[in-house]
């Protein structure tokens, strides 16, 4: 199934977490697409940022606010009236899940509720994605892929407050959101590698920051096997679900999004790819730094989502690398980054 990203032009969409980096390269998608989009979220998540730096904001109708304030959120999200919803606000990273476990479990669990209220009270909503992770799983360090019907048990506070975030999802989905008409689904995407993320404690900002300031890059665990993706990738699987779903809602369901077994990379083989393209003699050094327990290998199964939909990855990672340095030395040398943006979505849907 080939999406047609004109089925969004004039549809009114609302997108939680618009102001992080993913949010930001949605918006950036639906927005070209011409669709209508509200975006809630908390102040810009990190300094840079890629919605500041691409004025993502002259394109949305943007609200900061927290997911976590139900009042506030349901105001903003009855006046945009959305026809689907993408929700993307959490606390993302593992290491601060340990710092503070209760912001993480209020945003990620709490902040699910909330929407799903808003949902769940609303007649205008059709289709609803909830965006998780690939770290949902009980991790039982598995070669194989991790399943949709494989049972949700996070380790992590981060990781668990998405399962149950999954676990929330699925009950609102059986007691009210099916009997109201709405199309529910989620996507646990693994992780995303892309120009303009900027987040600590992610290894591809970590190379950007060391290859700026020319210093060798410091690789804390080089040995953990991860299936990276360039964020384009569940980007699109997203728009394909909630767009089939809002037509067929028998395409509601759960689904994994990531790269073929030859992108699931130690992190160590993924910074000597950066280094490659990004050249200018920087190397790689290995320290253990004694950090919170994190899975060594993890890797998802994505035949449900090929089998569904017939969609396959369209970007290999030595090409997703290419585009996360092309975007990176756009940025530092002054370029213009939404023509950067625009091009790499471009190339994305073979449209160049």
């Amino acid at each position: 199934m080939e999406l047609d990203l004109s089925f969004y032009k004039g549809k009114r969409v609302f997108v939680t977490g618009h102001t992080g980096f993913k949010g930001s390269w949605l918006c950036k998608m639906l927005t070209s697409a011409g669709a209508e989009v509200t975006g809630y979220a908390l102040k810009l998540f990190t300094v840079p940022s890629l919605f500041d730096i691409a004025t993502i904001e002259t394109d949305v109708h943007s609200v900061l606010g927290d997911i976590r304030d139900y009042t506030t959120l349901k105001a903003v999200f009855d006046e945009a009236q959305p026809e689907i919803v993408f929700h993307l606000a959490a606390q993302p990273i593992v290491r601060d899940s340990y710092k503070d476990p209760i912001y993480t479990y209020g945003t990620n669990v709490m902040g699910t509720v909330n929407i799903l209220e808003c949902v769940r009270n609303s007649s205008c909503v059709k289709s609803i994605l909830n965006v998780t992770t690939d770290k949902v799983y009980l991790n039982k360090e598995w070669t194989r892929g991790y399943q949709e019907e494989d049972e949700l048990d996070g380790y992590d506070p981060y990781s668990n407050s998405k399962s149950c975030s999954e676990l929330v999802t699925r009950s609102y989905k059986r007691s009210f959101l099916e009997k109201n008409g709405v199309a529910v689904s989620t996507a646990r995407a693994g992780n995303v590698i892309g120009g303009g993320d900027f987040a600590n404690d992610r290894i591809i900002p970590d190379c950007v920051r060391s290859a700026i300031k020319q210093e060798d890059i410091v690789v804390r665990n080089p040995f953990s096997t991860r299936p990276y993706q360039h964020v384009l990738e569940p980007l699109y699987a997203y728009l394909m679900i909630a767009a089939a779903q809002y037509d067929d809602k028998t395409y509601s369901g759960y689904y994994n999004i990531g790269p073929d077994d030859a992108d699931c990379l130690q992190t160590g083989s993924l910074v000597d790819l950066f280094i490659s393209k990004w050249g200018d003699g920087i190397k790689r050094i290995d320290h253990y730094d004694g950090g919170p327990h994190e899975a060594n290998f993890l890797k998802l199964d994505c035949s449900k989502l090929k089998n569904t939909f017939g969609w396959q990855p369209r970007w290999n990672l030595n090409t997703a690398v290419e585009m996360v340095v092309e975007w990176s030395k756009c940025w530092i040398s002054g370029g213009d980054i939404r023509s950067c943006m625009d091009r790499e979505i471009c190339l994305f849907l073979g449209k160049v």
